[in-house]
């Protein structure tokens, strides 16, 4: 079993679903959550664009798709947030959500520091892509490991 299958126990996943969905109910913007055991070397951010198309979250409606990236071995995330969700925040919002993963993660509290970064994110894309009744859940909540 990889590090990724290991770092999150099966309640601890179902609870990290269950903050996305929580997020995304007053929203029309997609987040998801990735685990990978590493990048394989390449930049991490690079590694999290690859991953981002391959989840094809770069197919939302609005542009409004955000990626929680762990690559597990490595120690290390990003937050990668599509072109319409980047072209709204507040310029610290990003480094804001990251440091309330980091001081989750630096006590060993994974889960939280994820499910705080899922809800983060989630209520900046409700003050800019708020729910209506057309909205559908493009993709999935599914924790997607590599």
């Amino acid at each position: 079993m990889s590090k990724a299958e290991e770092f999150l126990s099966k309640a601890e996943e179902e609870e990290i679903v269950e903050a996305i969905r929580t997020a995304e109910k007053n929203t029309s913007g997609e987040i998801r959550v990735h685990l990978e055991k590493s990048t394989g070397g390449k930049d991490i951010f690079e590694r999290a664009m690859e991953v981002f198309h391959m989840l094809k979250m770069d197919n939302t409606k609005q542009d409004n798709g955000v990626l929680i990236y762990v690559a597990v071995e490595d120690r290390n995330f990003v937050i990668y947030g599509d072109k319409g969700i980047n072209d709204v925040v507040e310029n610290d919002f990003w480094e804001s959500t990251k440091d309330a993963i980091v001081a989750q993660f630096k006590q060993g509290k994974f889960k939280q520091g994820l499910v705080d970064g899922v809800l983060k994110a989630g209520t900046e894309l409700q003050k800019h892509f708020p729910w209506n009744e057309n909205d559908v859940n493009e993709l999935s909540d599914k924790i997607s490991k590599g």
